[in-house]
């Protein structure tokens, strides 16, 4: 039993902090049009506050054990992909292995409508977290990296 759940508490382990998109080399990257002098457009001040807030907010849940919190925050998508025993299982160990952490470095790479992407860390190389997805519902933006 207890490689079981090690066994699963691996692979959703793996699921949470790998990228969920991929890319194919083979098709060329799009020509941009946008002038080189003309500066991207800022995104507005709440999207990414309430963004950042929630990857705070799904962070210390995640290092606290709070699987109730930190499930409740997962995009429809991934709830279909992750049970909240696993969910409970991977809480549970962040807590006793790491310890309560926090986001020490965050930034908003790109939002576009009701999906962005988040760059961050806790202090923790091994939880740098690069053009990792999330996705607004309703009005709660959710983690969608499954």
């Amino acid at each position: 039993m207890r490689h079981t759940i090690t066994a699963l508490t691996a692979a959703a382990l793996l699921a949470l902090t790998a990228c969920s998109s991929s890319t194919d080399d083979k098709d060329p990257a799009p020509a941009t049009t946008t002038p080189t002098n003309t500066p991207a457009p800022e995104q507005p001040k709440e999207d990414t506050a309430a963004l950042k807030t929630a990857v705070e907010a799904y962070t210390a849940a995640y290092f606290k054990g709070d699987a109730d919190t930190t499930y409740g925050m997962l995009s429809a998508r991934c709830t279909e992909k992750i049970t909240k025993p696993v969910m409970q299982a991977l809480t549970d160990r962040a807590k006793d292995d790491y310890g309560q952490q926090g986001v020490k470095r965050f930034a908003v790479d790109q939002v576009s409508g009701d999906l962005a992407r988040v760059s961050y860390g806790v202090g923790l190389p091994k939880f740098d977290q690069k053009q990792q997805p999330w996705a607004r519902e309703g009005s709660d933006w959710k983690y969608d990296a499954c």
